[in-house]
């Protein structure tokens, strides 16, 4: 059993950035996929982001593409979300998740973190 802890998020204006990580322990994510999602209040969980293992191909939702970039580290067990010209839809809670196979599949995720919260003011 994997454990996720993300970190980074933060309050930021119109146009700013974060870059959120996402560190495993318990076992090696080398071999999962790894994913982003985030719930904003009152809404359900949205997709955000995925990385496979193998292919290290990468999968965004259409509201992130070309502003936010997902990466990973298999030697730190970590993964990131690069988040640019961030907008006020985008305030969320954003979880990590970790992934049965190297492919992702949102039907295989094992593992979900708390979340870190971002939030971004106009």
């Amino acid at each position: 059993h994997v454990q996720l802890v993300e970190s980074g998020g933060g309050l930021v204006q119109d146009g700013g950035s974060l870059r959120l990580s996402c560190t495993a322990s318990g076992r090696p994510i080398s071999n999962s996929a790894m994913s982003w999602f985030r719930q904003a209040p009152g809404k359900e969980r949205e997709f955000v982001a995925a990385i496979n293992w193998v292919s290290k191909r990468k999968y965004y939702a259409d509201s992130v593409k070309g502003r936010f970039t997902v990466s990973r580290d298999n030697a730190k067990n970590t993964v990131f979300l690069q988040m640019d010209n961030l907008k006020p839809e985008d305030t969320a809670v954003y979880h990590c998740a970790a992934g049965r196979g190297g492919d992702y599949d949102r039907r295989d995720i094992v593992s979900w973190g708390q979340g870190t919260q971002v939030s971004v003011s106009s």
